[in-house]
């Protein structure tokens, strides 16, 4: 079974569910507001795909917090730091096999070849 991160109300994620729905692939859905997000897990997020890639600095959250706040980020530290007071700062979705295998975002050509490798 795959497993997707991310926010319900978020148009990509939306887009993705949607398309995973189409391809009759079984998932189970973890949103970060409603089940909640670890340092663990967030920890095994970043030591796999690196925290550059996962924060997500072109978002609405991103914007809304204060300079001195965006200017913190210094390191994989403060990045988890941010990430975990503000789960909407991880880019999605994420996309995570069984076999921790993971995707980051959503695209139909990558999910196609990553439901082939990892399902």
């Amino acid at each position: 079974m795959l497993r997707i991160y991310g926010i319900k109300n978020c148009d990509t994620v939306k887009k993705a569910r949607r398309f995973l729905e189409q391809q009759q692939v079984e998932t189970q859905f973890h949103d970060y507001r409603v089940d909640g997000l670890d340092h663990a897990l967030l920890q095994r997020f970043i030591n796999q795909l690196g925290y550059p890639a996962l924060l997500n600095t072109r978002g609405t959250t991103w914007r809304k917090l204060d300079e001195a706040t965006r200017n913190s980020v210094q390191d994989e530290q403060s990045a988890a730091d941010l990430m975990m007071a503000h789960p909407a700062l991880i880019k999605r979705p994420l996309l995570m096999a069984d076999n921790g295998a993971m995707l980051l975002g959503f695209d139909v050509q990558s999910y196609m070849i990553f439901i082939q490798e990892n399902h």
